[in-house]
C-alpha cells in the first residue's frame, strides 16, 4: 500500500548516507562490493587480505548501517594519489554517493599534501563531470611503474587515465606582473 507522504526512495537513501573512514572490520564488505562490480567488468580483482591491510585508505558510505559504497585513496608518489575501487552498489546508484565519496577523497588528499589525483576508468564521463581531465597513460609514470607494468592487461586494458589538479597553478600574464623597472638617475 503506497504512502503518498513518503519521500521517494532515492531522496531517503541520499539523506540516510553516512560517510566514514574504512576499518579492517569493513574488509569483507569492501571485498563483496568490489567483487560484484568486477563481475560487471569495471574493476580489477582485489584480495581480501589486501583490503583488510589497506582498509584505512578507504572512505565507505553506509546506508542503514550497511556498507553500500566505497573508494580508496592510494598513494602513488609524494605528490600524486589515485582514486581506486570507487564502487557504488546497484541499489544506491544515482543518489550522489560516488560524488560524495570522491569529494571526501579529494579533501583527504588535500589534507595529506597531494598535488593531484588520478583515476583509471572504463567510462570517463563521471570523472570528467568531477573536473578530471583525460591524459595519456604515459603522463602517469608512477602508476605505470607501481601497478600497470605487472598487470596482465598492460597496454590493452581499455581504461582511460584521468587526472585532477588539487592545487591551482598560478599563471602570470604580462598584465598580471607589477612593473618593477627602476629609474636610472
Amino acid at each position: 500500500m503506497p504512502r503518498s507522504s513518503a519521500r521517494p526512495l532515492r531522496a531517503r537513501l541520499r539523506s540516510d548516507m553516512t560517510l566514514r573512514a574504512g576499518t579492517p572490520a569493513d574488509a569483507e564488505a569492501l571485498h563483496a562490493l568490489i567483487t560484484a562490480h568486477q563481475a560487471e567488468g569495471h574493476l580489477l580483482p582485489r584480495r581480501l587480505a589486501e583490503l583488510s591491510a589497506r582498509a584505512g585508505r578507504f572512505v565507505v558510505c553506509e546506508v542503514e548501517g550497511v556498507v553500500r559504497a566505497c573508494a580508496e585513496l592510494a598513494p602513488l608518489s609524494g605528490s600524486l594519489a589515485e582514486v581506486r575501487s570507487l564502487v557504488v552498489s546497484r541499489e544506491i546508484r544515482r543518489t550522489g554517493a560516488a560524488t560524495r565519496l570522491l569529494a571526501a577523497l579529494r579533501q583527504r588528499a588535500l589534507d595529506d599534501g597531494y598535488e593531484a589525483l588520478c583515476a583509471f576508468t572504463h567510462d570517463a564521463r563521471f570523472f570528467v563531470r568531477q573536473n578530471f581531465s583525460m591524459v595519456p597513460h604515459q603522463w602517469l609514470p608512477d602508476k605505470i611503474a607501481k601497478d600497470c607494468a605487472t598487470c596482465p592487461l598492460f597496454r590493452r586494458c581499455g581504461q582511460y587515465a584521468m587526472v585532477m589538479q588539487l592545487k591551482e597553478t598560478v599563471r602570470y600574464g604580462v598584465d598580471d606582473v607589477e612593473d618593477r623597472r627602476v629609474a636610472v638617475a
